[in-house]
């Protein structure tokens, strides 16, 4: 009887199953501890769902004053939605973005209902936020259709273009520039600093600094952009969004109200690259999860920092891990292989011998553990000089890892990486160098196979043992939350965060016996 072929690398399919094991041993405290929390801004993201929109005089948005006004009477450790909903169907406003001016004014105040009272509030919330989740469902049938109508690219990876001036109305026109020169996917990256906001900025934005800031008046502007140049092109053009930070939740939600495609949602990021407390991070992106994949929303996981900052050869193992992490916690929350882009990069120093083959072992360890899902193949940056020759080179020998190892999303790298911010002209040298390198590979992964016993193999095997070794360390802490304990010990990135620290701790409660959160209730029944 002939044996099943075990992929390029033949894997151990007995110790794949226990590093995935593992990951779902370590996972699975944390899944709990996120499930007797809420954060201010899952809140808040529920109250965006029921449709509040704008901010008073000062930008402060109103689910934020409303939000305040409700936790100085009553706390959150019941959820908005049973004193926000009683206050309505008591009479207080019309609707809610009255109650938040009247809340606002202190001409309010919130009660926790009981008896038939509660089963109204509970009742009427129910109502207004499922009709928030239905729009969601509506926009997600809406990018089927027109997937539909206008096609996918004909090639994988797709191409993935960052825009970043800081002034919507100048992104827009470069990122349709950028599709028309090849680009698949278009990512907005955030005005530096956002993450750490503890409220979403209304309106369309012009002043973001090295990034341009995530509102949903941006959203909507950017994906009509997009829909112009999807309908041009004759191929469905999609758009990136960062649902990190402090506002996980709200953004995740705003980006499936305007149809955004993909959205960088890491589980660790923010608690190691912004210092946001892990707790606060893990509710948070559970959450935020949950409505992606309700949205139909592709996440971009960040392992590819974590090489930032320690050293890719030897820290190897612990983006593997991570990523083992976040696909436990991914589908948790309800997303399908498909929505899974983990992050991986180029990151290992050029000038150490071999370098490119060990580039190749990791990148096609990663195809070989998750054959199903998008990954994101991110380019070198650390070790990126301002020397624009040296860098387009380097460059080149990303995309044909991407190619040789049949990556899914393909992050386009610049030249003058840590030099300026790119101009036009350095976009589309980009652009030239993927498209050179992605035509004349053609399906050369298809021919690519490592000797079994060579470099590449016996390399992909080792970085999946260390990450075993990891994962059984991590599983060793006597707490039953030893990935709190890994994280404060500096595991990933070298960055030390306890759990009873960091920002946006002050935003976490506990969950009271009662508590009640509609959309909540309607993500976990799909």
């Amino acid at each position: 009887m002939a044996t099943k072929p075990r992929g390029k690398l033949d894997l151990d399919p007995v110790t794949v199953r226990k590093a995935r094991n593992l990951a779902r041993q370590a996972g699975r405290p944390i899944v709990d501890l996120a499930k007797k929390h809420t954060t201010v801004s899952v809140e808040r993201a529920t109250l965006r769902l029921a449709g509040l929109q704008g901010a008073d005089a000062d930008g402060i948005p109103w689910v934020n004053r409303l939000l305040d006004a409700v936790r100085g009477d009553v706390g959150i450790e019941h959820g908005i939605a049973l004193p926000v909903w009683d206050a309505l169907v008591r009479g207080e406003a019309d609707d809610l973005a009255v109650l938040a001016q009247k809340a606002s004014a202190g001409s309010v105040r919130f009660r926790l209902p009981e008896g038939r009272d509660l089963t109204r509030a509970r009742s009427a919330a129910r109502k207004q936020v499922g009709a928030g989740v239905r729009r969601v469902d509506a926009r997600r049938r809406e990018r089927d259709r027109l997937v539909k109508r206008w096609g996918d690219p004909d090639h994988k990876p797709w191409i993935y273009l960052i825009v970043a001036t800081g002034d919507i109305y100048e992104d827009m026109p470069q990122a349709q520039q950028a599709a028309r020169e090849g680009a698949d996917v278009i990512a907005v990256i955030r005005s530096t600093g956002q993450s750490l906001l503890d409220y979403v900025p209304e309106g369309p934005t012009r002043e973001g600094f090295a990034g341009t800031y995530a509102t949903q008046e941006n959203f909507r502007l950017m994906r009509a952009a997009l829909d112009e140049s999807s309908k041009e092109l004759g191929r469905y053009v999609r758009l990136t969004n960062y649902a990190s930070g402090l506002c996980m939740p709200e953004i995740a939600a705003l980006a499936g109200l305007e149809r955004l495609d993909m959205m960088l949602n890491d589980s660790m990021y923010g608690i190691l690259f912004r210092d946001i407390n892990p707790i606060r991070t893990f509710v948070d992106q559970r959450f935020s999860r949950q409505v992606h994949a309700r949205a139909g929303i592709v996440i971009n996981t960040g392992e590819d920092n974590y090489l930032t900052t320690a050293d890719a050869v030897e820290a190897a193992h612990t983006v593997t891990v991570s990523q083992l992490l976040n696909e436990y916690f991914a589908k948790e929350a309800g997303l399908e292989d498909w929505q899974l882009g983990l992050g991986h990069a180029f990151e290992i120093n050029p000038d150490l011998p071999d370098s490119f083959r060990m580039e190749l072992a990791h990148a096609l360890l990663a195809r070989e553990l998750f054959p199903n899902a998008p990954l994101k193949w991110m380019p070198p940056t650390r070790h990126m000089t301002g020397d624009v020759f040296r860098g387009y080179m380097l460059d080149a020998f990303f995309n044909l890892v991407g190619a040789l190892t049949g990556q899914g999303i393909l992050l386009v790298g610049m030249m003058t990486e840590a030099v300026v911010t790119p101009w036009l002209s350095d976009r589309d040298l980009a652009l030239q160098n993927v498209r050179y390198v992605m035509n004349a590979a053609g399906n050369l992964h298809e021919d690519f196979r490592p000797t079994p016993d060579g470099f590449i193999a016996q390399r992909a095997r080792q970085v999946l043992g260390e990450s075993i070794e990891l994962l059984e360390k991590i599983l060793a802490h006597e707490s039953r939350t030893g990935l709190l304990d890994a994280i404060a010990d500096g595991t990933f990135g070298l960055m030390r965060r306890p759990a009873d620290a960091g920002r946006g701790l002050d935003g976490v409660a506990k969950k009271a016996p009662g508590y009640y959160n509609p959309a909540s209730e309607i993500l976990e029944a799909k």
